[in-house]
């Protein structure tokens, strides 16, 4: 019997918000449950900020050097792949329920008022069934409109009061209701992409959640370095990057943020609970994962930017019943969101396709230590969105916007980080995990440029470059065709 699969998306997620993985303030005992039935991957980076280019990455198993969605509103160039057209390739039917923010190639659009072309708000190619959440057309705002709520504010001012409605009425329940009475109408194998929106900003947490923590008892943020990069400089100029530097704002933001990782952890305690009660727990595969982080006053920042870990670590928690013997385990080892997709396709038995920079996080899921393993992770960032439109671009001379972005190569000790413009930074993370104490000595610095340069080089587009025609009909790896699926 083929597995389901439950996918599921904590949008903006810190790693460290778990309370498994050693958080003193947060309670997630939900999700360490899952944890302890699973896999909880304990070193787990998203590729990319914002919301599209993270997902794109998460859904096509490639780095953003490859897919190139490189902000909110880059369109997913038609020709690649996706985990939804995978499952749906095995013969899945395949739901999602919230947002996927993949905007549609305009190749492929015919009339010039085509709406999708005026969102990032497109859904994922590959799903038959789509609850969409994303506007004043989603039907979490419709829904709310029939239970008498006054919606004429918008959407975002209705996330802005959540703490003013029951738990039962928010964003992420009603998407869990959803999801559990589509799993309930079908008769065959299922993939349900569940993408919650918490514990995204607005930092407003649904119900009583609101209330859960004190916000006199929620930690300090690192504070900036005194000698800013200019590009730290700038986005603590930037109103929606920077964070509260009132007291109270800021244990306010902390404390809701909080409250959302347990409305979030709620959700998903439901759905496995339902999965249980309908007897399809120990037949279907459970990945719970998120975008990107969140910076959470974190050297001066809110929200998700530039090079820091805070943006990047997030929480990955795999369950596959059918390997029990590894069930509980933590794992050290880096992995990457570009991991997913190759995962799930080897749990559902469909080939992994050419285009993917990922690996399949399968030995892991059956108690082995692979041969061979990435020895750092890797994540990119680009902020060219701020320029484009707003400061001219004469193409093929003026290349100012192939400058606006950064990579990042973290080892166990260090962090390089390479700047579009030909800049750098490198931490020492041994003696300070902080992200605060450079480094220069060349001698530790060039390694990790080495090392940068080769990630990039191997990661060089392959959807064609490992299949060669010839008078037998061709041969080595074929990218995905229809008269070869």
């Amino acid at each position: 019997m083929r597995p389901n699969v439950l996918f599921v998306t904590l949008d903006q997620f810190r790693a460290d918000c778990l309370s498994a993985a050693g958080h003193p303030i947060v309670r997630t005992p939900h999700l360490d449950a899952l944890a302890a039935a699973g896999v909880r991957f304990a070193r787990h980076y998203s590729q990319a900020a914002p919301c599209s280019p993270g997902r794109a990455s998460l859904y096509t198993g490639m780095y953003q050097l490859n897919h190139r969605v490189v902000t909110n509103g880059t369109p997913l160039d038609a020709r690649f792949d996706t985990v939804a057209l995978a499952a749906q390739r095995a013969g899945h039917a395949t739901g999602m329920f919230g947002y996927t923010d993949q905007s549609v190639d305009p190749r492929l659009v015919e009339n010039p008022d085509d709406p999708r072309l005026r969102t990032y708000y497109g859904i994922l190619p590959g799903f038959d069934y789509a609850d969409e959440i994303t506007d004043d057309r989603g039907i979490w705002f419709q829904w709310l409109g029939e239970l008498g709520y006054d919606t004429s504010p918008g959407p975002v001012k209705l996330l802005a009061t959540e703490p003013d409605r029951p738990e039962e009425h928010s964003i992420g329940s009603f998407l869990t209701d959803r999801a559990i009475s589509w799993i309930d109408e079908q008769d065959g194998a299922w993939f349900a992409h569940l993408s919650y929106l918490r514990p995204h900003p607005p930092y407003a947490a649904p119900g009583h959640w609101a209330d859960e923590y004190d916000p006199s008892n929620v930690g300090e943020a690192i504070a900036p370095v005194d000698d800013l990069h200019p590009y730290h400089a700038t986005a603590l100029r930037v109103v929606e990057a920077a964070a509260p530097t009132d007291p109270d704002q800021f244990a306010r933001m902390r404390a809701q943020y909080y409250g959302m990782i347990g409305h979030s952890d709620h959700q998903v305690g439901r759905l496995c609970e339902h999965l249980r009660k309908v007897g399809q727990w120990d037949n279907t595969i459970i990945v719970v994962t998120s975008d990107h982080g969140e910076m959470l006053g974190d050297h001066g920042l809110k929200e998700k930017l530039g090079y820091w870990e805070q943006s990047y670590a997030i929480p990955c928690i795999v369950r596959d019943p059918r390997h029990p013997a590894a069930h509980g385990s933590a794992i050290e080892q880096f992995t990457e969101n570009v991991d997913v997709m190759p995962t799930i396709c080897e749990a559902i038995d469909m080939p992994v396709p050419a285009q993917c920079d990922g690996y399949p996080l399968t030995p892991f899921l059956v108690g082995d230590t692979p041969d061979r393993w990435r020895l750092a992770a890797h994540w990119e960032f680009d902020w060219r969105a701020i320029l484009v439109g707003v400061v001219p671009h004469e193409w093929p001379w003026d290349r100012t916007l192939e400058r606006q972005h950064l990579a990042v190569h973290r080892t166990d000790t260090h962090a390089y980080v390479q700047f579009g413009n030909g800049d750098w930074l490198c931490f020492d993370l041994a003696s300070d995990p902080t992200w605060r104490t450079t480094v220069e000595d060349p001698a530790v610095v060039m390694p990790l440029v080495q090392d940068m340069l080769t990630w990039r080089s191997q990661h060089a587009d392959r959807t064609l470059a490992d299949l060669v025609l010839d008078e037998n009909g061709g041969r080595g790896r074929w990218p995905t065709v229809p008269w070869r699926s």
